[in-house]
């Protein structure tokens, strides 16, 4: 297939993105952290692609990116009052809280009953989420490669693996997100990312 670039700032950019994504397709675009790899949350053809494309063992989950968090409902079931408190304080930005899966969400997202869930804080991405709903997101490179922080680090890794990629610039983070199991009890850190235990702990406590 043949990758096309778009500039995010074009006009209709953004809604050529939700367009090829609406059709199954898969787009590469910026977050606040790395740029991500998204296919629709609910499309079991379009998450075993975004494996495909990466070559990404189907052991590891893929994370689920929503516009706020007034759309966790639709992808999380019962979170926590702790897993609440986080998202209301970090919400958007690098934070991963992994939750308990909506029992509507296709089971190739993840082999436990767990998902992880984040808002990003991003223009291009936010506004891309709105307009198509919860996306099923994976860091856009091939797994065990280099995380891309430009488009042009996307296309060396995945060009002619992917529909489209949405050039936002460089990303403004670079780190990927802080994960944070709260399907728990006991809250657990699971990758340490831009937002540190001290802070978090805050919220908490």
């Amino acid at each position: 297939m043949e990758t096309k670039t778009v500039s995010a700032h074009e006009p209709n950019a953004l809604k050529h993105a939700a367009d090829v994504l609406q059709h199954g397709g898969v787009v590469a675009f910026p977050t606040d952290t790395v740029y991500g790899l998204g296919a629709m949350a609910f499309d079991e053809d379009g998450i075993m692609r975004l494996y495909l494309i990466k070559r990404r063992n189907h052991s590891k989950a893929i994370a689920v990116l929503i516009s706020g968090i007034e759309e966790l409902e639709r992808v999380a079931d019962s979170p926590s009052k702790e897993a609440i408190n986080l998202a209301e304080h970090f919400w958007p930005g690098p934070l991963t809280l992994v939750l308990p899966r909506h029992p509507e969400m296709p089971d190739s997202l993840s082999t436990t009953a767990t998902i992880g869930v984040r808002v990003p804080d991003h223009p291009a991405a936010l506004e891309l989420l709105k307009m198509v709903g919860p996306l099923a997101v994976t860091s856009a490179n091939l797994s065990e490669e280099q995380n891309a922080h430009t488009a042009e680090n996307v296309l060396e890794q995945l060009s002619g693996r992917v529909h489209l990629i949405l050039d936002g610039g460089k990303t403004p983070g670079g780190i990927p997100s802080t994960v944070i199991d709260c399907s728990k009890p006991e809250i657990e850190i699971l990758r340490p990312g831009p937002l540190k235990e001290k802070e978090l702990l805050s919220v908490l406590t």
